[in-house]
């Protein structure tokens, strides 16, 4: 690929993001003030309801064949995001629009079936991922070495792609002894936070802290030879950051996060994604590191270190925006 041409462009700055968790209300929230009591039964009642669905509803799927739950998923996400998501459907359709003007609306309409598709079975194949641990034959490795050696020759910053189902790749990894470290945001829901952290864990992540908290960790991790796993196509409160699209490069996302961590420790970056075959079954591409160039002081080439990236990553977005996960959410003028 060819190196981007070095010129000044002027970069949007990244707001650093703290994150804290909510606490449990005491039952002195009760007495406090109508507020407070709204607080407690929401937290304590409302939230408990949803909690226990959640539940039972991960732990039911897990009694079922890993085939019949992706199958179950593949008819749930077209029956239920058109009903009760029609805002993300909205502006699913608008970015189908920017993106492919020269297609069709009965095109467009295609490719968004097929995400809703999608979509429903990664919901339901998270009960069922870690048992792909004994069927690694469902998972076809294309260039695996490239990650492989690299990562055993030094600092390695991963990056991959929502398409497919990402939660593969802790157990590629762990089949050459690999362990991704990650900055673990959990979702919103304690049953759901619970879940995932506990389906993460056995897949073989190792967790860092979220948000800002988490950078000096990432560099220790960097530092010491090890591996770091993100992904640099984002969408935030119903935006995406990430790829441009287009659009001049920010430091608001992980593509900046991710160069500046290979500059601050000299690890190479590995890009990945996974597409999904028939059903439960996916192809893993393991894309050439990129070892960034020189530069003359630190932060100089942060923009052409952006570009380059997304230059990677933004091709084969665009070339499968039917299994993308962010293909609902509205991209940015700029």
């Amino acid at each position: 690929m060819a190196e981007p041409e070095s010129k000044e462009i002027p970069l949007r700055k990244r707001k650093a993001w703290m994150f804290s968790q909510s606490e449990a209300p005491r039952l002195s929230a009760l007495f406090e003030s109508p507020e407070g009591r709204k607080k407690f039964w929401r937290y304590w009642v409302k939230d408990n309801l949803v909690n226990g669905i959640d539940l039972a509803v991960h732990f039911g799927l897990k009694l079922i064949p890993m085939d019949a739950a992706s199958n179950f998923g593949a008819w749930l996400g077209p029956f239920a995001l058109p009903r009760f998501h029609k805002t993300a459907i909205r502006r699913g359709r608008a970015t189908l629009a920017r993106l492919l003007p020269e297609k069709s609306e009965a095109e467009r309409d295609a490719i968004l079936y097929r995400n809703w598709q999608a979509q429903g079975r990664l919901m339901t194949e998270f009960s069922a991922i870690n048992r792909l641990r004994g069927h690694m034959d469902r998972i076809q490795l294309h260039n695996f070495e490239r990650l492989r050696d690299t990562a055993k020759a030094g600092p390695v910053v991963v990056v991959g792609m929502h398409l497919g189902n990402w939660e593969i790749g802790p157990l590629i990894l762990s089949t050459a002894g690999l362990q991704p470290n990650i900055n673990y945001i959990p979702p919103s829901g304690r049953a759901k936070a619970w879940i995932s952290r506990r389906v993460r864990l056995k897949a073989g992540v190792a967790f860092l802290p979220p948000g800002h908290q988490g950078t000096r960790a990432s560099v220790k991790v960097l530092k010491d030879g090890g591996m770091v796993s993100m992904f640099c196509d984002e969408g935030v409160s119903g935006k995406i950051r990430g790829p441009l699209f287009g659009r001049a490069p920010h430091q608001e996302g992980n593509l900046a996060v991710a160069v500046r961590l290979a500059r601050m420790t000299g690890a190479k970056i590995c890009p990945w994604y996974n597409l999904r075959g028939k059903g439960f079954r996916f192809d893993a591409y393991f894309l050439p590191p990129i070892e960034l160039p020189p530069e003359d002081k630190p932060g100089a080439r942060l923009a052409e270190d952006i570009l380059m990236l997304n230059g990677v990553i933004e091709p084969v977005i665009s070339a499968h925006l039917d299994q993308w996960y962010f293909l609902d959410n509205s991209l940015p003028e700029g």
